[in-house]
């Protein structure tokens, strides 16, 4: 079974180890079953592709996943690394809030 994952699309994140440590990014997409993620900018790997009839080939940059645990996501008030913990509010919504400093990382 896969892994409950506390990040989502469009989360903004720090790398905390790894050879991007301290970059920061957008999450592109989140493979629970696997508790990776793709960050925009982060872990780029080159493919050598070969030309075809639709495009011209030759070396393309692009993300490669990074497991989640070495990714933090980022406070929204002071932009530091910080967990995150659920919690349920008085209208009965279920928000993802920044443990850092309290502050509701969901809209």
């Amino acid at each position: 079974m896969a892994q409950k994952l506390k990040m989502k699309k469009g989360d903004k994140v720090v790398v905390i180890t790894g050879k991007d440590k301290g970059k920061t990014g957008e999450v592109l997409r989140v493979m629970p079953k696997d508790s990776r993620a793709v960050v925009q900018g982060i872990n780029m790997m080159k493919r050598h592709t070969r030309p075809t009839q639709t495009n011209a080939g030759g070396i393309i940059e692009k993300e490669a996943s990074i497991h989640v645990s070495n990714l933090a996501h980022i406070d929204p008030k002071d932009d530091k690394p910080t967990r995150v913990g659920v919690k349920i509010l008085k209208d009965d919504r279920k928000v993802r809030y920044a443990k850092r400093s309290g502050e509701v990382i969901d809209n």
